[in-house]
């Protein structure tokens, strides 16, 4: 039978850290998009070639559509860079930037005979660094870094603390 729960030092240690860089490659995405206003997704959604270049052509179609995208888009990951730093709300915000990180890399998919316009970080095969960040997410959400550091272990303690001497 497994042990759960039963983590190293070293475990934790590279687990929160993960947890914090990839939380700031996401919070910086959301920041750099907010001081700039003229950033816009339309120039990504037009790159799409993959699943769900259906989606982005029907995002595209609709100014008022394309503008609550680009909202979302920059206050998500601005918010899911926070939740992920911070521990607050860590396991919501580790799934929620996994699906939106997995979105981009369904849009468009490091695959043979799908050429991009947009610079990319090299050749790639299937496997880029945005499906890395995605699955590495997911994973991350499936241990219990915010039960040892961040906001939701200290209000956790918190509300343990206030219960354990109400009932004295």
């Amino acid at each position: 039978m497994i042990n759960e729960k039963k983590y190293t030092k070293a475990q934790l240690i590279f687990l929160l850290v993960l947890r914090f860089v990839i939380g700031w490659h996401v919070l910086y995405e959301g920041i750099s998009k907010v001081m700039n206003p003229q950033w816009t997704s339309a120039n990504f959604l037009q790159e799409s070639q993959g699943i769900l270049s259906g989606f982005s052509g029907w995002i595209l179609s609709n100014s008022s559509l394309l503008s609550i995208v680009d909202f979302l888009n920059i206050w998500g990951l601005v918010l899911i860079g926070l939740g992920l730093i911070f521990g607050f709300l860590f396991k919501p915000a580790a799934v929620a930037g996994s699906v939106l990180i997995f979105i981009y890399y369904l849009s468009v998919p490091p695959l043979v005979g799908y050429e991009y316009t947009l610079p990319s970080d090299g050749s790639n095969l299937v496997i880029n660094r945005t499906l890395i960040e995605a699955v590495a997410l997911f994973g991350l959400a499936l241990f219990p870094t915010n039960e040892v550091f961040g906001l939701d272990y200290f209000i956790s303690s918190r509300q343990k603390g206030t219960l354990q001497h109400g009932r004295k």
